[in-house]
């Protein structure tokens, strides 16, 4: 009789945190979608910051998610369809997910209301290395030199900026990376859901849950009756926001994590636009050169993988 050779036990990743297949060209449909994704945040920034200036903010993040919320059920059939209830294996996904976009958004927002906004978008900027750590630790996606290599350079441009020991670091700058931690939770969680449920059913909860948040602070913090300007542009910041909560769920669904998460970078180049067209900050020689940085990161990055894809 054969003895039976024991092979040597072997750990298996779960079904849900093992790298996802990914096909020829989508890392770059997911950068595609994460710098719309940053444009549509860094507008929707620029009309919130300029909105507080005379608004209560829970107010205003009461108001914008209500019409948020009704821009993304008009779009849900175009997205997969929009369904309320949330499949048992999406439900802890989901609750994570809630918790890091409330949070997030009420810790931004704070602290923009508070800083110049190249400046907490320039904080911001650590999001891409945090992200693509996480993506090792959870994911077991690879990080090859090259792409560290090009987060790297694009944060010592974030360091330019900032120059350490400056004015920029004090308490609404801690606030502004608890902001970011947050926003690594939520896109961690997101990569967690499958194809059981839709982007359009995510980004509605994540209105209803920061709405819902709004309403419950601005409940004490009081209402001013708000004029027909403000109105119109908290429907245009809330078409933004929608634009923004969409993709960034989808680009967090597309590709490999390591690989879109630089192309958040975008989203320095048009708060120091918008800083300076709206609100007249005027960045300095420093600003302009850590930019630079940032901007020559993620067109390698664009370039690199544009090459390894006529290769593969």
């Amino acid at each position: 009789m054969r003895t039976p050779i024991l092979s040597p036990i072997r750990r298996v990743r779960p079904a849900s945190v093992r790298p996802l297949a990914h096909k020829p060209g989508d890392n770059l449909h997911g950068a595609a979608l994460m710098t719309l994704c940053m444009v549509a945040f860094g507008l929707n920034d620029t009309v919130m910051k300029f909105v507080v200036q005379d608004m209560p903010l829970y107010q205003a993040i009461t108001l914008r998610g209500l019409f948020a919320m009704a821009f993304i059920a008009a779009l849900a059939p175009r997205m997969g369809g929009l369904s309320l209830r949330i499949p048992a294996r999406a439900r802890r996904p989901m609750l994570w997910r809630l918790v890091g976009e409330i949070a997030s958004t009420i810790l931004f927002l704070n602290a923009l209301q508070n800083m110049a906004m190249g400046d907490v978008s320039a904080i911001m900027q650590a999001l891409p290395l945090a992200v693509m750590v996480s993506a090792s630790l959870f994911f077991g996606e690879t990080l090859g030199w090259r792409r560290i290599g090009a987060v790297i350079v694009g944060f010592l441009g974030v360091l330019l900026i900032l120059r350490p020991g400056g004015n920029v670091f004090g308490l609404w700058a801690v606030v502004a990376l608890a902001a970011m931690a947050m926003i690594v939770l939520r896109d961690m969680a997101t990569r967690g859901f499958g194809q059981e449920i839709s982007s359009a059913t995510i980004a509605f909860y994540a209105a209803t849950g920061v709405t819902a948040t709004g309403l419950a602070v601005s409940l004490a913090q009081g209402w001013v009756m708000p004029s027909g300007a403000q109105m119109l542009l908290l429907a245009l910041g809330s078409v933004f926001l929608t634009v923004g909560y969409v993709s960034a769920v989808a680009s967090m669904r597309v590709g490999e994590i390591s690989y879109v998460a630089p192309f958040r970078y975008t989203s320095l180049l048009v708060a120091i636009a918008m800083g300076l067209i709206v609100f007249g900050e005027w960045p300095d020689l420093w600003t302009w050169a850590g930019s630079a940085l940032v901007v020559a990161a993620g067109i390698y990055t664009i370039l690199r993988e544009a090459r390894l894809g006529r290769v593969r």
